[in-house]
């Protein structure tokens, strides 16, 4: 027994003697060759380790080598796929004997690892051969199951070094440098910290994750959770658990603050055009899902000055981010998301400034895809006010469809579908809006500054256009529309009035009035027809439009009333901000109550629109009254009572014309006739009678010298 004991211990101590003394006396070389076949063999790779290797096997296996590589694959470059300048390794040998690993020290000193992908191929899926190889189809994947950890373990020192990633897809290089992580593992079945600085393309952030044990996780239990990761560009918390489950999946208390917006979409490599808007970013909430499916449920959601709650789901997986869900917004201004308005027009003093040639930039449309639904409880668009509006925003591929599918707008009630498609070198656009209800006075002055229609009305509205600047989208605009707006008034102008005012003018002049109580009389019917407090009422106002490369075409316009037919006709060119329209209308009954009682039936009076939106002129129709007159006066020379003068003859024709003519043509039931005339031709060529009626005043006073004055 004795004998045996000491037999033992000698034993004992030539196995110690021996580790202690064969690292030693084997060369390294021995052993490193061993060990870079071995590698070489499991990866496929040529892994080669140039510098020193030094093995100690007790009290400890220790193993440290320098300038370690992997070759790279191939196709992909002479650099190697990774290499690192020393890696240490330290395991007990004792625990070993009783299945525990306790990890004495893995350090990994300035490891750098190239990533590459080109088209379907990657350098870091490793082939049988040593090639490059498209990526393993998912399969099963990770999976979550009890027993996966039979082992006890234990980490000491745990720590990468200054370690450097690259990745590069042929057009672009993402690098992260300076990686310092340092990891606290006491044993399998105890809390593990991890924490980490690095430097993505410059910008240093620092990141910390804890986990409730990596027994509980590796087998499918429950496991506490908590990650952040934080820095100039974004701060992001998640403080929950890993559920039980076969996967991998979160679910706890969620929170993100991107300080700007800009700086991280520049970051990720699509740069937004510049303004004020898209600074800042914030959500609170409970979050649940896999890592590439979140689904957040939040308390609060703030984008610049817009704030709200709603529930979203992220999908992270395909070649953008995908949001869907629904959000609630008690207000939306999207004004400042719009393009910028262009500068003023030539000369200043307000007005509508000309297009801007600016490139409109909607690089920010392929961020993203998204299919949000939103409740809006105030909708603001420039100075249009939208209230109660149901939106769904859908975002695919750089194409954005915004589709209001209930709102009210000025007491009015419709749908909108927006289409902004920025997949083209040049985008397009197009617009379909219908409105019913609507309340014409305030919507047209928020969204034209117009503010002479009154009235409750209908819309319908097609529009098409391409191009990267507004003015080559008015150049480019077509389409077409209707309107009719019922029980309202045209503001600024009594047209009955004016109607009255011209046929007691021509009153005035068959009756002998002089000079001096003509243009007094002219003075007062300007003053009395048109002003602030002068409105035309009407009972219906209606017509169609089509638009073709910006120009507005009309030839339709009808405006009825008791009193009142009004016609228009003309067009108004956007792309060139010019008009051209003629409005003629008629009187239709007695005008009582608004300044006279005379029968003006069939009166018309003329007016035209012309010259570009700052300078627009109105007036008379000179060009239909030359040619009104010169038809009349020859009419009525070849065919009328040849005993008239020729005063007489030119005083007649244009009285016939705007309906005041003798009271024979009236009669006889020839109001067909009378209602087929061209109005604008009648009343400018009665218009035209007062040049003549002061001529004749002027002749009767010279004593009918022609050759007087």
């Amino acid at each position: 027994m004795k004998r045996l004991g000491t037999g033992l211990i000698l034993l004992v101590v030539i196995v110690a003697g021996a580790a202690f003394l064969l690292p030693a006396v084997i060369p390294a070389s021995a052993y490193r060759d061993r060990v870079e076949t071995a590698a070489s063999d499991a990866l496929s790779r040529e892994v080669s380790l140039a510098g020193d290797v030094r093995l100690t096997l007790l009290p400890r296996v220790e193993v440290r080598a320098s300038d370690v590589a992997i070759a790279n694959a191939e196709g992909f470059g002479a650099e190697p796929f990774a290499e690192m300048t020393e890696m240490r390794v330290g395991v007990r040998l004792i625990p070993l004997l009783s299945r525990r690993v306790e990890i004495t020290e893995f350090v990994l000193v300035e490891p750098t690892i190239r990533l590459e992908q080109r088209g379907g191929a990657n350098n870091w899926t490793f082939a049988s051969d040593g090639t490059a190889a498209a990526p393993a189809s998912s399969g099963t994947g990770f999976v979550r199951r009890p027993g996966a950890l039979p082992i006890e373990a234990s980490f000491g020192d745990v720590r990468i070094e200054n370690a450097a990633i690259h990745y590069s897809d042929g057009t672009r290089t993402r690098s992260i440098t300076g990686l310092d992580v340092a990891v606290q593992l006491p044993s399998l079945d105890e809390r593990t910290m991890i924490d980490g600085t690095l430097s993505a393309d410059g910008e240093a952030m620092s990141f910390n994750a804890e986990l409730g044990s990596v027994r509980d996780f590796f087998e499918g239990r429950a496991t506490p959770l908590a990650l952040s990761l934080g820095g100039n560009l974004l701060d992001v918390r998640f403080d929950g658990e890993v559920p039980a489950s076969e996967g991998i999946e979160l679910a706890g208390g969620f929170s993100a603050d991107i300080p700007s917006i800009r700086a991280l979409a520049a970051f990720a490599g699509a740069d937004l055009p510049p303004g004020d808007r898209l600074r800042r970013f914030s959500a609170r909430g409970q979050i649940a899902g896999r890592p590439d499916r979140l689904s957040l449920t939040a308390q609060s959601i703030r984008l610049d000055d817009i704030a709200g709650s709603g529930n979203l789901t992220a999908t992270l997986g395909g070649a953008r981010p995908r949001l869907t869900g629904r959000l609630d917004l008690p207000a939306l201004d999207v004004t400042p998301y719009l393009p910028e308005p262009a500068g003023q027009p030539a000369g200043g003093g307000g007005g509508v400034p000309p297009w801007s040639e600016a490139p409109i930039d909607l690089a920010g449309l392929g961020i993203v895809d998204a299919n949000l639904d939103l409740a809006v409880g105030t909708l603001q668009f420039r100075d249009i006010t939208v209230t109660d509006a149901a939106l769904n925003v859908l975002i695919e591929n750089a194409r954005l469809t915004a589709t209001l599918q209930r709102f009210t707008l000025y007491e009015g009630q419709g749908n909108v579908t927006v289409v902004a498609n920025a997949r083209s070198a040049t985008p397009s656009y197009s617009l379909q809006a219908s409105l019913s209800g609507l309340d014409a006075l305030p919507f047209l002055e928020a969204a034209a500054g117009f503010e002479r229609l009154a009235g409750t009305g209908t819309m319908g509205l097609n529009f098409t256009a391409s191009g990267a600047s507004q003015a080559a989208i008015m150049r480019s605009l077509d389409g077409s529309g209707n309107f009719n707006f019922a029980d309202g008034a045209i503001v600024g102008i009594n047209i009955a009035q004016t109607i009255r005012n011209v046929s007691g003018f021509l009153d005035s002049r068959q009756s002998g009035g002089t000079q001096g109580e003509t243009d007094t009389s002219e003075s007062d019917s300007e003053r009395a027809s048109v002003g602030e407090t002068q409105t035309t009422d009407f009972t219906s106002l209606g017509g169609t439009f089509n638009i073709v490369d910006g120009r507005v075409t009309n030839q339709d316009l009808l405006m009825l009333s008791p009193l009142l037919r009004l016609e228009g006709t003309g067009w108004v060119d956007l792309a060139e901000q010019t008009l051209d329209y003629r409005l003629r209308p008629r009187a239709v009954a007695t005008i009582e109550g608004q300044g006279g009682t005379t029968d003006l039936r069939g009166v018309v009076v003329p007016i035209r629109f012309q010259g570009g939106f700052n300078s627009v002129r109105y007036g008379v129709d000179t060009e239909a009254v030359a040619q009104a007159l010169v038809r009349g006066a020859l009419s009525n020379a070849l065919g009328g009572d040849r005993s008239q003068s020729p005063e007489d003859v030119v005083r007649n024709s244009l009285m016939d014309a705007i309906g005041l003519g003798q009271p024979s043509r009236q009669e006889g039931g020839d109001e067909a006739t009378e209602e087929e005339a061209d109005p604008a031709e009648q009343l400018l060529r009665g218009l035209l009678n007062q040049s003549r009626s002061r001529s004749q005043t002027q002749d009767s006073e010279d004593g009918g010298d022609p050759n007087r004055g």
